[in-house]
């Protein structure tokens, strides 16, 4: 279980998610609102790292018009310059009641986030369930289709951050998907299901 999920029932962050997710989200480019939204939870996804160091965690948000997917990785220590973009994937730095400074990433720019959806997709395996009050679990399913290369140099991971119930086509270049399952109009509706990320070969 991710650092961060072990200890979310005790803890607190400040600031929290509320205060810096939505003026973030106002900023990026796949935002279809206008304006600063208001954002209310959908659904958490919870992804582990094998080494036990970052915590890993896609947040499903709504702004009452779209869903969004917001892949996070939360560090003990800013990542290395040497990532391409982890300067600008930054989303706040926020103190952590019990772990102390948390820098919060977006998870596409995180090297550890694209290994554990690629482990994902290889092993055709599901997420850890997020567990929030009010709001139902959410699931990640990876789903290998064709028997290629699955690393960080031969594919690339194309994020749905809108999400549809669509499913994407078959297409000759796609190796793997990451399905998800959630609960779009409360955890008392009913079940959607989509694609979260395709993987496809790179070149």
């Amino acid at each position: 279980m991710p650092i961060m999920a072990k200890t979310r029932s005790v803890a607190t962050l400040t600031p929290h998610f509320r205060d810096f997710l939505p003026l973030w989200v106002s900023r990026q480019p796949w935002y279809l609102g206008t304006g600063i939204p208001s954002l209310s939870p959908v659904g958490f996804i919870r992804f582990e790292d094998p080494a036990g160091e970052v915590g890993i965690e896609t947040h499903l948000v709504t702004d009452g018009s779209a869903i969004y997917q917001i892949p996070m990785t939360y560090r003990g220590a800013p990542i290395e310059n040497a990532v391409p973009g982890a300067e600008r994937a930054l989303i706040a730095t926020a103190e952590h009641s019990v772990l102390g400074t948390r820098w919060i990433y977006d998870g596409e720019a995180d090297p550890v986030w694209v290994s554990e959806v690629l482990r994902l997709v290889r092993t055709n395996g599901t997420s850890e369930p997020g567990h929030e009050k009010g709001v139902r679990e959410a699931y990640a399913q990876g789903h290998q289709v064709m028997l290629d290369e699955l690393t960080g140099d031969a594919v690339t991971i194309e994020l749905r951050r809108v999400l549809t119930v669509d499913h994407p086509a078959g297409e000759p270049d796609i190796v793997g998907l990451m399905t998800g399952t959630w609960y779009p109009n409360g955890p008392d509706a009913a079940v959607a299901t989509g694609c979260l990320a395709v993987v496809r070969k790179s070149g």
